[in-house]
């Protein structure tokens, strides 16, 4: 049965109501942590992540995606046993290599913290942190089978589900570890990371059981050796790319406070900035982005499935209609953030992060972009290419960070990270239309979202100086933003950008 537009929009509402309440939660626990720890706490906390996020990319990154869209494509044939020997081969795989990860992390946390993290205060942290990896990799694989099937509910859930157990853990652990330093403030956060991803694990992995159940009892019609080329042979291009993105994000974001300290810095200085960019500013700006995220994992198996099926219209219009309306949030998003930068910094952290979210709120449109044209070229198969991009990005990341901080300090980095992002938007829709129908609608696209964000901005720029800045700076910021959203949103309407047909076949969920 194929994936239809309900299906679709159906799965990603789920995970977009999933991503909205798992960043609630997160930008509670990071208000928190900034406040208890500050901005060289959060340094040294994204950095761990780093590590974490690395160890997720060498795991499981690319054979989740493969195992969704394998499995949509085995769904649409019934054939539920070849379904079944994709997890489990992609299970071996995953938990194998996990496995492995969490002994070298184990033995070698203190080499890694004082040889390339520069920090030896962080040698605890990585060793709690391999406990948590067997746990996020079986977990990220058996919520790549569910998405494959359509039911986002289930890895919905187990987002709430790792959440919650983060903030419970540090909010338990804060009044005894805090205190003793920078080293078990960071311990207590990593501890919360392991105790989410093993309660997420067994929530995925019951529901797994109990689905199984109901499923029709066939034969797999793939051997062992014919689904781990399957799996492999998808895999090992995305997991280049993913590894190699991480690898380069985790050589970009340790050498950005090194190289600070030679623009001037002290070691304090450069992991203070460092963690106001990447702990407190970055998540303000991709908290809207929630959506994206959704709709970029819902559209890798409805756009592999519709290949499949030879459906090039139905392509054409889910790419298209997709890129329009992550224009929209992607505009509105930045359009938030370059209105009032200071402000949201201060109401928020309580933080002078005004220039940062400014700059970065620039950015916005080709951030979020990237996240909807990642998914469309995933469910194209066009794996190869995203790891040439992002490797492009990444390089030309490192190379302004290496050579130009050290001249021009923090704004060398911003720059070319602006820089990275336009040129992978251009070569990422270039590539759309080439392996595709898809006509480029520039002015729909990004002309119209763009005049729409500027008008509403002006006009609100103006009333809130004039008459709302004397409600107080919270009341003033949330009365205008309110206005600022409506206004755009009416701008947005007027110029045609999105029609009123567009939003009842949406909320219709017609197929």
């Amino acid at each position: 049965m194929a994936i239809s537009k309900r299906a679709l929009i159906t799965g990603a509402l789920t995970l977009t109501i999933a991503n909205v309440i798992t960043r609630l939660i997160g930008f509670a626990y990071r208000i928190f942590m900034a406040g208890a720890i500050g901005p060289e706490g959060m340094g040294m906390y994204q950095l761990i992540m780093l590590i974490y996020s690395l160890a997720w990319a060498i795991s499981c990154s690319g054979i989740t995606t493969t195992l969704s869209r394998l499995v949509a494509a085995e769904q649409a044939k019934g054939e539920y046993g070849n379904m079944r020997r994709l997890l489990r081969q992609s299970l071996l795989i995953t938990s194998g290599i996990a496995a492995l990860l969490t002994v070298v992390l184990f033995f070698s946390a203190e080499l890694i913290a004082v040889s390339i993290l520069n920090d030896g205060r962080l040698t605890l942290s990585l060793r709690i942190l391999s406990a948590a990896i067997v746990f996020m990799a079986a977990g990220s694989c058996i919520r790549g089978y569910f998405l494959g099937l359509q039911k986002a509910a289930i890895p919905a859930a187990s987002q709430v589900i790792e959440q919650l157990a983060r903030m419970t853990i540090i909010l338990m652990l804060a009044g005894t570890f805090i205190p003793r330093g920078l080293e078990y403030a960071s311990a207590a956060a990593v501890i919360g990371i392991a105790a989410g991803e093993a309660l997420s694990f067994a929530y995925v992995y019951v529901a797994y059981r109990r689905y199984r159940r109901g499923m029709p009892k066939k034969v797999p019609l793939m051997t062992q050796n014919q689904a781990l080329f399957a799996i492999m042979a998808m895999a090992t291009p995305l997991t280049l790319n993913r590894i190699s993105s991480s690898f380069l994000s985790t050589v970009e974001n340790v050498l950005i406070p090194q190289r600070l300290q030679l623009w001037g810095y002290s070691a304090e200085e450069a992991m203070a900035v460092f963690g106001k960019i990447t702990g407190m500013a970055m998540p303000l700006i991709f908290f809207p982005s929630a959506i994206l995220t959704a709709l970029s994992i819902s559209l890798v198996p409805s756009i592999s499935e519709a290949v499949a099926m030879g459906q090039f219209r139905r392509v054409n219009s889910t790419i298209s209609k997709s890129i329009v309306f992550t224009s929209i949030i992607a505009f509105g998003a930045g359009l938030i953030f370059v209105v009032f930068p200071y402000e949201i910094g201060n109401i928020v952290y309580n933080q002078d992060l005004g220039m940062f979210l400014l700059v970065l709120g620039l950015m916005c449109p080709f951030w979020y972009l990237n996240i909807t044209l990642s998914g469309v070229l995933n469910g194209l198969g066009e794996q190869v290419f995203i790891f040439r991009n992002s490797l492009l990005a990444s390089l030309i990341n490192i190379a302004f960070t290496f050579f130009l901080v050290p001249i021009y300090g923090v704004w060398a980095f911003l720059v070319g990270w602006l820089a990275g992002l336009i040129i992978i938007t251009v070569f990422d829709i270039v590539r759309i239309r080439k392996v595709t129908d898809v006509a480029p609608q520039m002015m729909r696209w990004f002309a119209k979202p763009a005049l729409a964000a500027t008008a509403a901005g002006l006009v609100i720029n103006f009333l809130h100086n004039r008459y709302f800045a004397n409600l107080g700076e919270m009341l003033g910021v949330v009365f205008s933003l309110a206005l600022l959203m409506g206004l755009y949103a009416v701008f947005i309407v007027l110029l045609g950008t999105i029609t009123i047909k567009d939003i009842r076949e949406m909320m219709s969920f017609r197929k």
